[in-house]
């Protein structure tokens, strides 16, 4: 009995279909563009993100921010399809929009700091200030950058201490690159006493930059008194050096002056104090009088 009470509902149906053919082929062709749409979408996405990809490379950004970058690129373009098919079939998009900006917002506000480290890890990539194996100062941490991650730098000090910083504090904070360029130029400042004579101190120290085959000459060489001092002749001296070289040349430097000033009888001033006692009687009471 129910196979004969199906033929009712069946003869029903093909006359409403029949009814309302315009309808029904509107809605078929709606069905078959918003199909249409999302295979058009997932194919513009492919190509974006990989049009994306080979931009970034030939840029030689990180490898990790350019994952982020043709995912997000990929994402983005499927939603737009879904909501464009879905507003082709009469499905109301507003409401759906609308959600998915309002938990956007939600997880942003959640993430602030987070998504803040990431935008500074993005221009760190782009900008460059600093290459992995490059030694930078960042605020108060100086050491050789390890890695640049998405969040964070790592930083390996001298003492081999590993320091961790996020990458929104590193934008904000000063940034000392002292590999980027091949030369360093060494600042010492040397002081020599008083009744040494000046043509002979700087003889003698030009003597010793000469005998070093690591400054480099070409780029000027600076031996001048540059200051009266308290208790001594202080004159400063500049060179210019390889930077891998600096660290060897300004301790060099250090040992080959002082031993050069030493063997010339140029006096180095260290700080001294002279009390003289005057006038002592048994009425009075001492009175010192201190000579630096």
């Amino acid at each position: 009995m129910s196979g004969f009470s199906l033929f009712p509902k069946i003869r029903s149906g093909v006359e409403w279909i029949a009814g309302h053919s315009d309808a029904v082929i509107q809605f078929g062709w709606n069905i078959v563009a918003a199909v249409i749409l999302l295979f058009v979408g997932k194919f513009i996405s492919r190509l974006l993100s990989r049009g994306l990809e080979k931009l970034l490379l030939k840029r030689k950004v990180d490898r990790t921010i350019i994952q982020f970058f043709t995912a997000l690129v990929r994402y983005i373009t499927l939603a737009f399809s879904v909501v464009a098919a879905l507003g082709r079939v009469g499905i109301e998009t507003s409401s759906i929009i609308a959600v998915i900006g309002a938990a956007g917002l939600a997880i942003g506000l959640a993430l602030q700091s987070s998504l803040s480290n990431f935008a500074a890890g993005v221009l760190l990539v782009s900008l460059r200030p600093f290459r992995a194996g490059e030694v930078v100062q960042i605020g108060a941490v100086t050491g050789t950058v390890e890695k640049v991650h998405i969040f964070s730098t790592t930083l390996l000090t001298a003492d081999s201490k590993e320091v961790v910083i996020p990458n929104g504090k590193i934008i904000a904070d000063n940034i000392i690159n002292y590999s980027r360029h091949p030369f360093r130029r060494i600042d010492l400042v040397i002081g020599v006493g008083y009744q040494s004579r000046i043509a002979d101190v700087k003889r003698v120290i030009n003597h010793i930059i000469e005998q070093d085959s690591r400054i480099d000459k070409q780029r000027g060489v600076t031996v001048r008194l540059g200051e009266l001092g308290a208790s001594a002749l202080n004159f400063y001296i500049r060179v210019w050096v390889p930077n891998v070289e600096y660290w060897n040349t300004y301790y060099d430097l250090l040992e080959n002056i002082k031993e050069a000033l030493d063997a010339n009888h140029i006096d180095l001033p260290y700080p001294q104090m002279d009390i003289r006692v005057e006038n002592v009687t048994p009425q009075s009471q001492p009175q010192l009088q201190l000579v630096d």
